[in-house]
């Protein structure tokens, strides 16, 4: 069943230097397009390589070109630069898609996983953003639906503790992946599916965000203005983790980059304020110099990304200071 199909879907990829990736998402997409209509822009995210011919190559060779429109941002402005770029394009048609469904380019969908999302959306008018499950290559299903965070989240996932996180289970959830839709705080930006009338109503992405936290804070923008965020299950998607980005969920060889604190300080600054901020950090940066205290005495392996508790420190408020400018460095 294809319901909302027909209404209205504009699809937005963001390349950046994966434009073979891009080309097999494009590929996964052709299916479902079979059984229904949407539109696809794909941004070259100023990737200064070879991405923008291949990938125009690519739409002329598939017979993609009525449905995929190939463009270049000219700028590396980061995830919600990319996004907003295809974004105000749908917006500016005279007939604007009812939904538009971000997409990350190291994907590929499954089983009309876009029409799923907005038939959920069709049946839902109060829901105004919905997110699927994400797989690995071996369809094992990969955390994608969260809580907003605050420093009662930053205290918990410092310390990680058992016992903690049971004497904050009032304010903080336990991660899971759910097996049946349910309302969410926010859901993975890999995936997403806006309405188009929140965006009519509190905005685009924020574009001060380079990479990261940004869907997070987009949801939240959403949440405040009244409108409900889902996990829809049934909607599948495979990700190829980390492809576009680099961080990954297992074990990181390399620092994570300054633009991933930049973002998460601009998130608490933005959304709480100063107190809330420096409290989060005091939290985070306090338990975690417990639990690497633990680790070294029990001789665990810590799997965390190289220097992790230097580099919290040295990008916290306490060192960086109040402004919520965040640019990549």
């Amino acid at each position: 069943m294809t319901i909302g199909i027909g209404i209205g879907i504009g699809i937005v990829i963001v390349n950046y230097r994966t434009a073979l990736l891009t080309i097999e998402c494009l590929r996964s997409l052709s299916w479902e397009h079979k059984e229904g209509s949407f539109n696809i822009i794909v941004v070259d995210n100023d990737s200064q390589d070879e991405s923008f011919e291949t990938l125009c190559s690519a739409v002329i060779s598939e017979g993609w070109s009525d449905w995929v429109d190939i463009k270049t941002s000219g700028h590396n402005g980061g995830f919600s630069y990319g996004n907003n770029f295809a974004i105000r394009e749908f917006m500016a048609k005279k007939y604007p898609p009812e939904f538009i469904y971000l997409l990350n380019p190291d994907t590929y969908t499954l089983d009309s996983a876009v029409s799923k999302l907005s038939a959920f959306m069709m049946r839902n008018k109060n829901v105004g953003i919905t997110g699927g499950r994400i797989e690995d290559t071996e369809g094992e299903p990969q955390y994608s639906s969260f809580q907003f965070h605050t420093f009662w989240t930053e205290l918990n996932r410092g310390f990680g503790l058992n016992l903690l996180s049971k004497v904050l289970r009032p304010w903080v959830k336990p991660l899971r992946i759910p097996e049946v839709s349910e309302k969410t705080d926010w859901v993975s930006g890999a995936s997403m599916m806006i309405r188009r009338t929140v965006i009519e109503q509190i905005g685009l992405l924020d574009e001060s965000y380079f990479m990261y936290f940004e869907e997070t804070d987009f949801c939240l923008q959403a949440t405040r203005a009244g409108w409900e965020c889902w996990y829809v299950p049934e909607s599948r998607v495979v990700h190829y983790v980390g492809q576009s980005s680099g961080v990954t969920n297992t074990k990181m060889t390399k620092r994570l980059p300054t633009y991933w604190f930049d973002s998460r300080r601009r998130y608490f600054l933005k959304n709480h304020g100063v107190l809330h901020a420096l409290v989060a950090d005091l939290f985070w940066l306090s338990g975690f110099s417990s639990w690497k205290l633990r680790n070294l005495v029990q001789g665990k392996q810590d799997n965390n990304p190289p220097k992790l508790l230097q580099d919290s420190f040295r990008n916290s408020v306490f060192c960086r200071g109040f402004k919520l400018t965040t640019k990549k460095e």
